[in-house]
């Protein structure tokens, strides 16, 4: 498959590119406008800031504290803001790297908007903006489609490369479920008369660029929840470090030894305390989970959607293209009693030699490898056939005298006993057989007489099984939606391996099957890409819409896959755990790593107001200057040690919730823990080592 080259781009960190501007972006972050958004951070701003103050005050010889020393703590924390400002400018610079791949597409392009909605009308030329809904817009080959619309007249080749990707034109038609076009694609053949269905600057391509920005990512409900823990976890070190000068004034005055802790101590103690390595990636975390999407191709019109992909227990599975190959084949002639074999592939390939379905041709396909069938041609012979439609569910021609249709089973018993006839016993046991192999039977009848079955087969894709039964080890039910009678779906649904099924689903069906489940406390998964189908992507916690559907399904929809590939939606629910997963690891990191940085800061910060608490040295750090000082350069730079992970993510492996957790407490927890001790130590080393302290 071909992608946007930008996402390769964006898939190297260490790309000047992005780099680049992503240092800019960090100085331009430190705005308090910007920075309040996000306590934590905010905090750190600010103790920077006051502590640069006290650097300018001891500058003249009224310093609380050394110099040096008031300048090494200003001059981390200054860079604690601004790792964190690049942690989330590096990720935003990714997704504008997507992005301006995206903008080429977007045109100053002359809209030829019609007088009537129909080919041959008279046209005015329009700039593209000035184009409003509802409009009639010609489209010819060569001209770029002005803005988002269906397609009311006309059929054509279609680039959308630069959109999806792929270089390989579709083919957009009214009517059916192909005929939704994107605002700055461009018709290759033909011509297509398009109903503008988007406001300007409302447009697929405009979302797209502004959600892979991420300039418009909402927070979702558990980023949300986390920051406010984050805060309140801030205000509270907060009181208590306002507190601590106060009780240390009272107790040197009352004790008449030692001195009174520095404010310079007490804010970077704060910082130390307060959990600043996951509030400064968090904001990193999502952009990252939006931008590994769009690299897999794939448009979240909404953070929430990426949440809740990662929390997703129901999956609704088309049988077709996601669990099966998506073509059902001809495998096998079954004839009634007292017809040939032959007769029966005679009968079944005239009945299908204007079927321009795969079925159809893979029937007229095997009646020629097997019974040397050929050379039928259809205007010579004079037939008058008989398309296939949903309300009689089956297809033939009338030949000769002869009335051959093949169809459903129960389609063609009412059409044979419309012609006084009966479906034979053979015939039926033949269609339960095939239908508990899982296959589908397609009955044909010459008029009253019954002459065999088709074997029509599903090929599960390889693998599948597998993928399933990794969803099931973590907890997600798969459920197949399929227009199969039951016995068949049942059989699929078996041979693949899903939890459950929905045979001869309808939208109705589909709609109620989503809502009982939702009703149990479940979150749901699907995809769809007809109009029939939008009813229940628009009631799903996920509803990710193909790109090649109509678009009533894109705006039912909250993700778009721009591949449209039925199988994306189990990649989609991979990055949603994959974000939380990463999420939750950092957060485990971030608390633990605290608490080791307490072990280090505290004994340090009011060494000088109590002496005895050398004895909690345990570090043995060189000097309380040199324990606070390392402290706080290990808290900024492990920000940039992390931020890798923040963006790549953490790897992905299905398994149950309670096995990931053990996992994240011991890598990230007990890792969180010891990582400090050994960073922070070897920081006091090369500081003093360096005479710096």
């Amino acid at each position: 498959m071909v992608t946007l080259e930008s996402h390769h781009k964006a898939q190297r960190l260490m790309d000047w590119t992005i780099l680049g501007p992503a240092i800019v972006n960090s100085f331009r972050k430190l705005d308090p406008r910007q920075q309040w958004k996000n306590p934590v951070m905010f905090v750190v701003l600010v103790g920077a800031a006051l502590t640069t103050v006290l650097f300018v005050h001891a500058l003249f010889g009224h310093g609380e504290a050394a110099t040096s020393f008031i300048l090494g703590v200003s001059l981390w924390l200054w860079f604690t803001a601004l790792f964190a400002n690049f942690a989330e400018a590096v990720a935003e610079g990714r997704g504008r790297a997507q992005a301006e791949s995206l903008r080429k597409a977007q045109r100053e392009v002359v809209a030829k908007v019609l007088s009537e909605p129909h080919h041959g009308a008279r046209f005015l030329p329009v700039p593209a903006p000035l184009v409003r809904r509802g409009d009639a817009v010609l489209v010819e080959a060569g001209d770029f489609i002005p803005a988002d619309g269906e397609v009311i007249e006309g059929a054509a080749s279609v680039d959308e490369s630069a959109v999806t990707g792929e270089s390989a034109p579709v083919i957009r038609e009214s009517g059916g479920d192909r005929n939704s076009v994107t605002g700055g694609t461009r018709v290759l053949s033909d011509w297509l008369v398009v109903r503008v269905t988007a406001k300007p600057g409302e447009t697929f391509l405009d979302r797209m660029i502004a959600m892979v920005e991420g300039a418009k990512r909402q927070k979702t409900p558990n980023e949300i929840a986390l920051n406010i823990l984050l805060a309140a976890l801030t205000i509270i070190f907060l009181v208590v470090c306002v507190t601590l000068l106060p009780y240390s004034l009272y107790s040197v005055a009352q004790a008449h030894q030692g001195t009174p802790v520095t404010i310079t101590v007490l804010v970077a103690l704060l910082v130390c305390l307060a959990p600043t390595t996951i509030g400064a990636l968090l904001s990193a975390i999502g952009i990252a989970g939006m931008n590994r999407l769009s690299q897999a191709n794939v448009v979240a019109m909404s953070g929430r959607a990426v949440e809740a992909a990662g929390d997703v227990d129901v999956l609704l599975l088309d049988k077709t293209g996601t669990i099966t190959l998506g073509n059902r084949q001809a495998t096998e002639f079954i004839p009634a009693q007292g017809v040939t074999v032959e007769q029966l592939a005679d009968a079944a390939q005239l009945a299908s030699l204007a079927d321009e379905t795969p079925e159809g041709r893979s029937i007229v396909v095997l009646a020629k490898k097997k019974y040397n069938l050929r050379e039928r041609e259809i205007e010579k012979l004079h037939a008058k056939f008989v398309p296939f439609s949903a309300q009689t569910r089956m297809s033939g021609v009338d030949l000769n005298g002869q009335s051959i249709r093949k169809g459903a089973t129960d389609a063609i018993e009412g059409f044979v006993s419309s012609h006084g006839g009966r479906l034979p016993e053979t015939v039926r046991s033949a269609v339960q057989l095939i239908a508990k192999d899982g296959g589908t039977p397609l009955v044909v009848a010459d008029g009253a007489k019954v002459l065999g079955v088709i074997h029509l087969k599903d090929i599960v894709k390889g693998g599948i099984k597998e993928r399933f039964a990794d969803l099931r080890r973590i907890g997600i039910t798969t459920v197949m939606i399929t227009g199969d009678n039951p016995m068949t779906a049942a059989a699929i649904a078996a041979e693949a391996g899903v939890d459950d099924f929905l045979a001869e689903a309808t939208p109705e069906a589909k709609l109620r099957l989503i809502r009982e489940y939702q009703a149990k406390g479940h979150l749901v998964a699907m995809t769809g890409d007809g109009t029939n189908d939008a009813p229940a992507l628009a009631q799903a916690d996920v509803a990710v819409a193909m790109n090649t559907g109509t678009q009533a399904a894109k705006e039912a929809g909250n993700m778009v896959d721009l591949d449209s590939s039925p199988t994306k939606l189990l990649e989609i629910v991979q990055i949603g755990k994959q974000t939380l997963m990463t999420r939750g690891a950092l957060t485990t990191f971030s608390i633990a790593n605290d608490v080791a940085k307490y072990f280090a800061i505290i004994p340090a910060a009011f060494a000088s107001t109590y002496p005895s608490l050398g004895a909690l040295n345990i570090m043995r750090l060189a000097t309380p200057n040199s324990a606070v000082l390392s402290a706080v350069i290990f808290n900024a730079i492990i920000i940039v040690f992390l931020i890798p992970l923040a963006l790549k993510g953490v790897e992905y492996r299905p398994a149950p919730a309670t096995q990931l957790l053990r996992k994240n407490l011991v890598i990230y927890g007990l890792g969180g823990l010891a990582v400090p001790f050994i960073g922070i130590k070897l920081i006091d080393l090369l500081l003093v080592a360096l005479h710096m302290v």
